[in-house]
C-alpha cells in the first residue's frame, strides 16, 4: 500500500497545482495496528499514536509556513458506496503556496518527524484539491 509518492505524480502536482495561492491537500489515512520504526526499535505505540507524533510535529511546520489544517476528525460510518469504510482519519490541509509545500517536504525539520508518518500508516491517499473559487477563475468566470 501507498505511503509515499511516486516521481510522476510529484509531477502532476507541480503541472496541475495553482501558479499562485494556497493549495488543499486532503488526507486519507488508514493506521497500521502497531507501529513499525524502519530502524528496528521496541515500542508500544499503536500506528494511529505514532501517526500523532508526527502531526504534532508537522502541524507546527505548516503554521510557521502560514498553513493550517482546515478540517480532521475520525472516519465514522460509510454511508454511500460498497465494502468496507477503509479509512480511521481524514483532513484536509492549506498551505499558502505549492512552493511552501515544497520547502516544508524538504526541509530537515520534517524529515526529523517524518519517521512517525512511516511508523504509523499503512495506507494514504493524498489528494491535491481545488477550491472552489480556483475552479471558478480556471474555468474564465
Amino acid at each position: 500500500m501507498a505511503t509515499a509518492p511516486r516521481p510522476e505524480q510529484i509531477q502532476q502536482l507541480v503541472e496541475r497545482a495553482p501558479a499562485a495561492g494556497p493549495i488543499y491537500m486532503l488526507n486519507l489515512l488508514k493506521f497500521k495496528d502497531r507501529a513499525e520504526y524502519a530502524d528496528g526499535r521496541e515500542t508500544s505505540l499503536s500506528g494511529r499514536e505514532a501517526y500523532m507524533r508526527y502531526g504534532e510535529g508537522v502541524g507546527k511546520l505548516i503554521a510557521e509556513l502560514g498553513g493550517e489544517m482546515v478540517w480532521g476528525g475520525a472516519a465514522n460510518t460509510l454511508v454511500v458506496g460498497d465494502g468496507e469504510l477503509q479509512w480511521d482519519q481524514v483532513a484536509i490541509v492549506a498551505y499558502p503556496s505549492l512552493e511552501a509545500f515544497q520547502q516544508m517536504t524538504a526541509s530537515a525539520a520534517y524529515q526529523e518527524v517524518h519517521v512517525h508518518r512511516e511508523a504509523g500508516l499503512a495506507h494514504q491517499l493524498l489528494i491535491n484539491c481545488l477550491s472552489i473559487e480556483q475552479v471558478m477563475a480556471a474555468a474564465g468566470q
